[in-house]
């Protein structure tokens, strides 16, 4: 027997297999990625002692309502202060904040108000944005927009540098330390990234951007001089080492220029710098720029289809074997029975020296590098509970009296501002044989300063870093970690991605929550969908010493695989697929 087929019933199998094609289910085929061990990572341990998990959140929100308020009361407080100068062209008054407690080179009577650091600020305000501040609107004031006094038009260099002039240079950095004006860069563009709508920003970041194309243009192929006069687009040499891995810095802001303005140019200037970092054949890291490698690196690779050797810039990060700067690097080790690695600084003065702001840092960089490459979801997920344990360390109020140099006022610091940093044996003879010590150089920077300069502002100020990307989560040293937070002018949008690394000896059921919508849940460390159209509180489980990096997307997004990558709702859930 026939059957006839009309248009109409034709048309109505055609709409039948149409809808079981969409409605499909997509099984990616599950696949567990190869994990790179990080060597410096790997000498970690994997349950740092003495544990005990720092609420970061509540700590960054606690310091910006403190460090913002022009009417606390106590000794040398407030730490903020105006700066009525409006220097660089721009209307507006600015502020400053003291770089240490008690810093008698700063404060509002002293060079009219203008002598404050950029450093200290920026980190701050990204800090603050980062666990939900709206820096833009506090209290009647648009702190975003104030960081704008900091572009140096007045002597013809047009980047953001350490002071808004050059009369309130203090030591620390303005135009002969290239770090200091390649990082204040690079944080400028990450508050710019948060707080897109500002008026007149985009003229400031493309006129930032083409500096440093220009100076790029220049350097070619080597960057191996202490600092750049932006002015005259010379590269210099002074007593200072030379710092190759500024690069770096200047990857991230020339790919941020191209993503915000889609000129080639500024991707092809990317790319020079970081093959001239990439081409070092030693460890040049000198600060914090070369953090930036890999992260670019992975982000240039997944994005763009490059092929940068993530493996030696992420080893050059750690080793602690540069050669310009002596050790720098992170630290490894347990100092008197406390485990204090994952800080970055110096791996051999006195045996280790590691700084607050610079391990706050390293959260920006690491957690969007798995991003785009879970290869590293194991290694970073174990820096960063050793980092998240050894860093309260630097605080008073977490340290033994008899391990911190001024334990008579750490009530001056009102829990949320911390030493400088943390060493094994004290600079200061009077506590020598003391070990871990926690401290602080403040007293050595100029004549004057009182002992409580050791209570460090300016590195405390980046707790928001830790604060707006770490999380607990049910198990004990098990964090969440947040791989979007600080992945600024992201290429497109991203799906909330968190990483979780396990460092038990045995599996465990993590809780995760999800809310009201219906998510499905992909894994781009083993591709597999561990749940889908799931919704409120949820567990997945995670194997020992292993970890999953969650990707959680829009129950019922099309998902297809695409150029070697996977795709849903739109948006790269996996950069390797």
């Amino acid at each position: 027997m026939k059957i006839k087929m009309t248009k109409l019933s034709l048309f109505l199998a055609a709409l039948l297999v149409l809808s079981c094609k969409t409605t499909t289910p997509f099984m990616p085929k599950a696949q567990n990625v190869a994990q790179l061990a990080v060597s410096r990572i790997e000498k970690m341990p994997r349950n740092p002692q003495p544990w005990r998990w720092k609420d970061w959140h509540q700590t960054a929100q606690d310091f910006d309502r403190i460090a913002f308020n022009y009417q606390e009361k106590g000794d040398f407080f407030p730490i903020i202060w105006e700066d009525n100068a409006k220097r660089n062209g721009f209307e507006q008054s600015t502020f400053g904040l003291y770089t240490a407690l008690g810093d008698v080179r700063e404060g509002p009577g002293v060079n009219n108000g203008e002598n404050h650091e950029a450093l200290g600020a920026f980190g701050a305000l990204i800090g603050a944005s980062l666990v939900g501040i709206d820096k833009s609107n506090q209290h009647g004031r648009n702190y975003a927009t104030m960081m704008r006094n900091y572009i140096n038009r007045e002597n013809g260099w047009n980047i953001v540098m350490n002071f808004t002039n050059k009369g309130a240079h203090i030591g620390g950095g303005y135009g002969n330390d290239w770090w200091y004006d390649v990082l204040n860069n690079v944080l400028y563009f990450a508050l710019a990234d948060q707080y897109p709508n500002q008026k007149g920003q985009d003229e400031l970041l493309r006129g930032i951007a083409d500096q440093f194309l220009r100076s790029d243009a220049v350097l070619g192929n080597s960057y191996s001089y202490s600092f750049f006069d932006f002015k005259n687009m010379k590269a210099e040499k002074n007593h200072i080492p030379a710092q190759e891995d500024v690069a770096a810095g200047y990857a991230f802001i020339l790919y941020a220029a191209w993503v915000k303005f889609g000129d080639a140019k500024y991707l092809k200037a990317a790319q020079n710098a970081l093959t001239v970092l990439e081409s070092q054949r030693e460890n040049r890291s000198y600060e914090i720029l070369m953090s930036f490698g890999p992260y670019m690196a992975a982000r240039m690779n997944a994005e763009t289809g490059s092929r940068y050797d993530v493996q030696k810039m992420m080893n050059w990060t750690f080793d602690g074997d540069a050669v310009g700067r002596e050790g720098w690097g992170v630290i490894v080790g347990n100092w008197g029975g406390y485990d204090v690695s994952g800080m970055m600084g110096s791996t051999v003065h006195n045996g280790g020296y590691g700084f607050l702001m610079n391990t706050f840092q390293l959260a920006w960089t690491m957690p969007p590098t798995v991003r785009y490459d879970q290869r590293y979801a194991r290694a970073v997920g174990r820096w960063a509970l050793n980092a998240a344990n050894t860093a309260r360390f630097f605080y008073p109020s977490e340290m033994p009296d008899s391990l911190q140099a001024l334990p008579q006022r750490k009530a001056l610091t009102k829990g949320v501002i911390a030493y400088e940093g943390l060493i094994k044996e004290s600079i200061y003879e009077q506590f020598k044989g003391i070990t871990p010590f926690a401290q602080g150089d403040g007293p050595l920077w100029a004549k004057g300063m009182p002992q409580e300069t050791q209570f460090s502002v300016y590195g405390s100020a980046y707790v928001g870093f830790f604060g707006g990307v770490l999380r607990p989560t049910n198990v004990d040293q098990i964090l969440q970690v947040n791989c979007t937070a600080t992945d600024f002018f992201k290429k497109g949008k991203a799906w909330p991605t968190y990483l979780y690394y396990n460092p038990h000896t045995r599996a465990h059921q993590v809780e995760l929550s999800l809310g009201d919508s219906a998510t499905d849940v992909y894994d781009a460390a083993s591709r597999q969908l561990l749940l889908r159209g799931a919704k409120g509180k949820v567990s997945f489980e995670i194997g020992a010493d292993a970890a999953r990096l969650l990707v959680l997307v829009p129950a019922g997004s099309r998902w297809k695989a695409e150029n070697g990558r996977l795709i849903a709702g739109g948006r790269v859930v996996d950069y390797r697929y």
